[in-house]
C-alpha cells in the first residue's frame, strides 16, 4: 500500500487514530455510538478490512476531532485524508 508519508502507511495513521479515540471515554464513546459497535464487539470488527478506513471517515467527518487527533500526532489533517484515499486504492485480501 502506498505511503501517506516518508514515514507513515495509512495503516499507522488510522491505528494511531484508533488509539487517540481510545484514549478517551467521550471520544470513544461518540465513536462506539455512531458505529453501533461496543466494547464486546469492537475487536470482532478490527478484522473487517473496512474498519481503519471508518475510523479515519469519523475523524474526517469531526474537523474539530481531526484537528485534535492531526494536532496530537503532529500531522497535517491533510495527511489523514491521504490514507484515507489510499485505502481506496487497496484491494482488500480476506485470506
Amino acid at each position: 500500500m502506498k505511503r501517506v508519508s516518508d514515514t507513515l502507511s495509512p495503516e499507522t495513521v488510522a491505528t494511531r487514530a484508533l488509539s487517540f479515540l481510545a484514549a478517551d471515554f467521550e471520544r470513544l464513546g461518540r465513536f462506539l455510538a455512531l458505529s453501533g459497535l461496543d466494547p464486546a464487539t469492537i475487536r470482532q470488527a478490527a478484522r473487517d478490512p473496512a474498519f481503519l478506513p471508518a475510523v479515519l471517515d469519523h475523524l474526517l467527518g469531526d474537523e474539530r476531532l481531526l484537528l485534535a487527533f492531526s494536532e496530537s500526532e503532529g500531522l497535517r489533517p491533510e495527511t489523514v485524508a491521504e490514507a484515507r484515499r489510499a485505502f481506496e486504492d487497496q484491494p482488500y485480501d480476506l485470506d
